[in-house]
């Protein structure tokens, strides 16, 4: 029997794909459709894609698949064919990211989960089928540029705050699930709006625009393929963009670059920048917007009390998180991402306290 699991250290891994001198292409792709068993295409695809090279992140769920993929240009073409080869993947629309850099995964992870998307519905009423209306990049523009649409972002608060559309209205989420009931109460008395969303692909769209009708909502529409595909649509027709900045992304690049445009800034002090990181404390990883200066002054790390951590000896750093339960009252993790600490605030205390105990020697 293959082996349906990376095995190997992903330090090692991530050195390969560094290394590794083959082209790839970096692609998204959904349907929702019934998966009679979930768990025996699992372990088919894992097999299939294992022998062409290829890596990514795949959830696979009873309603359907959602999949972020990596695979060798190579072996595009078969890729492709024995997907399409599977009767309710057949066609199934990918698309590909606009960066043509695809070395965002090292390794392939194919899971069986309740929902490709968890949403917390749970009522039985609910018919998830029954979408708003697909809109192209040059529908979505006119349909901005209409005085009284409202725009809706389906991402979470980390992606929307590097790169969105214009005049959109962005729910102060951590995920899918908190943000449908943010958007339904924000847009309370607007059932006769028109109202567009828009997502990274299209999938959480999907769900979003059929949950609005759910509620009452009566003119819905959703950007076809996410603001990957609007961006692909703009490139090729030449349309303005109104998507401006970073299209975030869940992969080892985090980001790719839609417009010049920087809409954020620094985390630590509050310079224009819209570089995402994770906390090199192994403990923490609070994902944060840091740039080349403060990562260099901070090594990395989101407050001195990381920076600090992140300085022991390895094996110190894991006996002190050993018998712990993670994220326990004992954890190391000096934050998490939903309680958004003020860095920018933590460092001047620090530096005021530091400068205090100075004066007092």
């Amino acid at each position: 029997m293959a082996n349906l699991s990376n095995r190997i250290d992903k330090n090692i891994l991530k050195q390969r794909i560094k290394e590794e001198s083959i082209a790839r292409k970096t692609v998204s792709f959904y349907r929702y459709v019934n998966i009679e068993n979930p768990n025996v295409l699992r372990d088919q695809l894992f097999i299939n894609w294992s022998a062409l090279n290829c890596f990514g992140r795949v959830y696979l769920a009873h309603e359907g698949i959602n999949a972020q993929m990596s695979v060798p240009e190579d072996n595009w073409d078969k890729f492709v064919n024995e997907l399409y080869a599977i009767d309710f993947f057949k066609d199934v629309p990918f698309k590909i990211a606009v960066d043509g850099n695809g070395k965002s995964f090292y390794k392939l992870i194919v899971k069986v989960r309740t929902k490709i998307v968890a949403d917390g519905i749970n009522d039985p009423a609910f018919d998830p089928s029954n979408t708003g209306k697909y809109l192209n990049a040059k529908e979505f523009n006119d349909a901005i540029s209409q005085k009284d649409t409202i725009v809706v972002d389906m991402r979470n608060h980390y992606e929307s705050e590097v790169g969105k559309f214009e005049n959109a209205f962005c729910p102060d989420a951590d995920t899918f699930r908190e943000e449908l009931p943010v958007v339904v109460e924000h847009l309370k008395g607007m059932e006769d709006k028109k109202i567009i969303m828009y997502c990274t692909g299209g999938i959480r769209c999907e769900k979003a625009s059929a949950f609005l009708k759910h509620k009452g909502f009566k003119d819905v529409g959703h950007l076809k393929g996410g603001i990957i595909q609007y961006a692909q649509e703009v490139k090729e027709q030449q349309l303005e963009s109104k998507f401006k900045g970073i299209n975030f992304v869940f992969d080892e690049r985090i980001g790719e670059r839609i417009t010049e445009d920087v809409i954020s800034k620094c985390h630590q002090c509050g310079k224009p920048c819209d570089s995402h990181t994770n906390c090199k404390n192994d403990d923490c990883h609070l994902l944060f917007i840091q740039c080349t200066d403060c990562a260099e002054k901070m090594n990395g790390c989101c407050t001195p009390e990381c920076m600090h951590i992140a300085s022991l000896p390895i094996d110190e750093q894991r006996l002190r998180r050993k018998g712990r339960l993670k994220n326990g009252p004992e954890c190391l993790a000096v934050y998490k991402s939903r309680l958004r600490p003020n860095l920018a605030e933590i460092l001047k205390k620090e530096k005021s306290l530091s400068i205090h105990l100075n004066e007092g020697t």
